[in-house]
Formats: C-alpha cells, sequence, structure tokens
C-alpha cells in the first residue's frame, strides 16, 4: 500500500510483522547558486546535493530555488549578547522598568542598550535593566567574582581590614605594586612571643604561565592556587581559613538613575543643606526620592550659558569612572540649572590635606596619587581634558578613595589637531 502526502513517500512492507517507514526528501537542484552555498556552509549536509536520475515521488514539478542561502550569524555576535554574570553588590529597582539584583547571585544578560544599563533575566525568569558596573561576568578565572578578590587597595587597607576582622587566617588577594602580580594578605593570630601579625606573599607566574607563592606548588590559576592553600598551609604560617570581602559593603555609584533617564523633576529632589559654593553657583547636599544622597549644584543665572550648560552635562553623561565623580542627571525645565552628582562625605581634597597635614602616611599620599592618575587616564582614553584639574577641584569618599570633579572646563578635543597645535609650539 503506497501513501503519498506532500513530498512524504511512505512505504510499508510486511517482513517478519514489521514496519518500516521511509521518508524521501524532494531534491531541489542549485545550478548556478550551489557554488554560493558551498562559501557559506562549512559542512555539507548529505542530503543536499544534486539529484539522482531515480524517479520523483512527488505530485508535481518543483522549481529549483533561484535566492541565494544567507550566510548564518557568527557565533560570537550571538554569545556576546547573552553572558552569564554575577552580581557583585545589591541593587534595588528605581524605575519600573529595573531589575533587582541580590549579591552573588547569577544572571543573564539580554541586551547592552547601553554600556551603564544592561538588560537582564534572574532565575526566576524576571527582566528589567541593570547597572553595568554592579555585575561581573561570571568565568572561574574571573577574579572579580570571589569574595577574597580586592582589586584597588593599598597594604596598609588590607592589614586594617584584616586587623578589624582578627581572625587566625583571615585573607584577602589583592593587586600587587608589580605589574601583573597579585598579593596574598593573612592575618597570623598572636603567639606566645610575639603579637598578631600580618603576612603579605606574592603571587607570581613564571615563564609556563603558572601561578605559585612556594615554588614547588604550581597552578594554572590564581583561585585554584587560592583553593589549594585553603586545605594546605604549604609553605605559608596558616592556611588561608576565612575570606574577607568588601563585596556588597560600598555601592558604587551608578550612571544616571536609570537609562536615558538624565532629565530629573526638580519636585523629586530635597535640599538638606549648603555644603559649598564654586565658580558657577552654589552646592547643596540634597537627597533625591529621599533615597539617594546626592550633591545639587545651581548653576548662577548669567555665570554660563544653556549651551555650555547642557555642552557640559553631555560630556560628563558619556563618562563613568570609579574615579570620577558620576553624574546622576540635570534639572533643565526651570532656572537655575542643576547639575545632579553622587555626595562624597569627605568633601575636597584641599581641605582634606589641610586638615590632615603631617597625619597621613606615604601608603596613603601615594593611594591619593593613583586615583587621580586612574581618572586623568580615563579622561585621555575617551579623548577628554580637564584644564583646570587642582586638589579643590577632587573630592573624596568615605572610604578615603579620591575622585576627580568640577568639569566645568572639560571639552572634548581632535587628537590630531590637538598634537599639531602641540607641535606647533
Amino acid at each position: 500500500m503506497i501513501c503519498f502526502s506532500d513530498n512524504t513517500f511512505q512505504s510499508i512492507f510486511c517482513c517478519c510483522c514489521s514496519v518500516q517507514k521511509r521518508q524521501v526528501r524532494t531534491q531541489v537542484s542549485l545550478s548556478n547558486d550551489e557554488v554560493h552555498s558551498e562559501k557559506y556552509s562549512p559542512h555539507r549536509r548529505p542530503w543536499f546535493s544534486r539529484p539522482s536520475h531515480k524517479k520523483q515521488h512527488s505530485r508535481g514539478h518543483v522549481q529549483p530555488s533561484t535566492r541565494k542561502p544567507l550566510p548564518p550569524l557568527p557565533a560570537s555576535a550571538l554569545a556576546q549578547e547573552r553572558i552569564q554574570v554575577k552580581a557583585l553588590f545589591d541593587f534595588q529597582p528605581r524605575e519600573p522598568c529595573d531589575l533587582a539584583l541580590q549579591r552573588a547571585q547569577e544572571y543573564l544578560v539580554l541586551e547592552k542598550p547601553d554600556s551603564h544599563w544592561w538588560k537582564a533575566r534572574d532565575h526566576l525568569g524576571n527582566e528589567g535593566l541593570i547597572p553595568s558596573n554592579y555585575v561581573t561576568e561570571n568565568k572561574y578565572t574571573n577574579l572579580e567574582i570571589y569574595e577574597w578578590y580586592h582589586r584597588n587597595i593599598t597594604r596598609n587597607q588590607a592589614e586594617h581590614l584584616l586587623r578589624k576582622e582578627a581572625k587566625e587566617g583571615a585573607f584577602i588577594v589583592r593587586d600587587s605594586r608589580h605589574l601583573g602580580s597579585y598579593t596574598i594578605s593573612v592575618f597570623i593570630r598572636a603567639r606566645r612571643s610575639a603579637e598578631a601579625t600580618i603576612k603579605h606573599y606574592q603571587i607570581k607566574k613564571n615563564d609556563t604561565g603558572q601561578w605559585y607563592v612556594a615554588e614547588r606548588h604550581l597552578f594554572p590559576s590564581v583561585p585554584e592556587l587560592v583553593w589549594y592553600h585553603q586545605h594546605n598551609a604549604a609553605g605559608l604560617l596558616t592556611r588561608l581559613r576565612h575570606p574577607v570581602g568588601l563585596m556588597g559593603g560600598c555601592l558604587p555609584a551608578t550612571a544616571g538613575f536609570s537609562y536615558e533617564k538624565w532629565e530629573i523633576n526638580p519636585s523629586e529632589l530635597a535640599f538638606v543643606k549648603e555644603i559649598g559654593s564654586g565658580q558657577f553657583g552654589v552646592v547643596h547636599l540634597g537627597e533625591w526620592r529621599a533615597q539617594v544622597s546626592v550633591a545639587i549644584k545651581a548653576i548662577s543665572e548669567g555665570s554660563m550659558s544653556e549651551e555650555d550648560f547642557i555642552e557640559e552635562a553631555k560630556v560628563m553623561m558619556k563618562l563613568s569612572h570609579p574615579r570620577l565623580v558620576q553624574l546622576y542627571g540635570v534639572c533643565t525645565q526651570q532656572k537655575p540649572l542643576y547639575i545632579v552628582t553622587e555626595f562624597l562625605e569627605n568633601g575636597c581634597l584641599l581641605n582634606y590635606l589641610r586638615e590632615r597635614r603631617g597625619k597621613l602616611g606615604k601608603e596613603m599620599l601615594l593611594s591619593v596619587c593613583q586615583d587621580v592618575c586612574e581618572g586623568m587616564e580615563y579622561l585621555e582614553r575617551n579623548c577628554c581634558i580637564h584644564r583646570d584639574l587642582a586638589a579643590r577641584n577632587c573630592l573624596v569618599s568615605s572610604t578615603c578613595i579620591v575622585k576627580i570633579s568640577d568639569f566645568g572646563m572639560t571639552r572634548r578635543f581632535n587628537v590630531g589637531g590637538f598634537y599639531r597645535r602641540k607641535n606647533a609650539f
């Protein structure tokens, strides 16, 4: 018995009480297009070949396709859009379109509509926007996913953190002063003849790309090295028993309060007190929606044109770095105009240094210089110049991190033109 259904040919044979079904696909001649398909198809499928001279079981004649097959999408582009990330900090939604983040939880990045805000999905299927600087790629070799890793802290800050923990084997891993290497700082509880101490062990890399503290114990990655020394002292005075982290302790500023929300409604701002004044107006400590502490810079009428104000805001909106004071938004619908930025508790660097003259160690002063250099390097990398860098235009956070502020004189410049002017003098 033979049955026809579109291009499907089914034959049933009675043999040992078994039924065999066979499906024959309609062969389509590619003629001249076959050459093009080979260009885009690395592996030819066995059924995608020239038609044989056998009788075709079809009801009608099938015209050869004249369409050129589309090339496949690059696999790398697809994979890049959807990556697994881990939250470094808690994040509470501020807008209906935001997605809550919980520290150490995993999320799937779906889209990147903006470099500062990504669309993501949590394990429950909820979707929304998250700040990109609150997450990091969830890869085993990415040190940022581990609680014990601290990127930018000094030796003194590491010791202060470990003494505060005061547990035998409490440890952190931090970037070393030697480029391309790391340091393990470990708290050693007091012995009979000595006080509690903190030991610093450098993690080095040999010529074959393996990491080690003691040369007899080599590892292909830093996380594997740390895992091993968590179970074996192997040359250290103690095992790495208690990882100490700052993850979630100090929330970084987000670029704006949400994606494409740079215009802030003045009614959402509450003025708390005046904290300073500058060339362009008075600066107030304030709150946005009674949630976020902000600095509100009012632009005095006549001190800056509205066009210059908008240009300044445009520059600041495109910049986001841990060593720059972050812009949250602007108010341009009324007078005076407002610039709303993150608030740093310790005020300007000039007053901070004057009040602590002679009390700051070399490590702290070096940290100040490093913070400013990192911020300026970021500006240079983004083709911006400040033109008014000074201690009075830098602010200090509650954790003594220095950030560059006052971008009133910042202007974008053409690199080629800049060098022409430079060489002309």
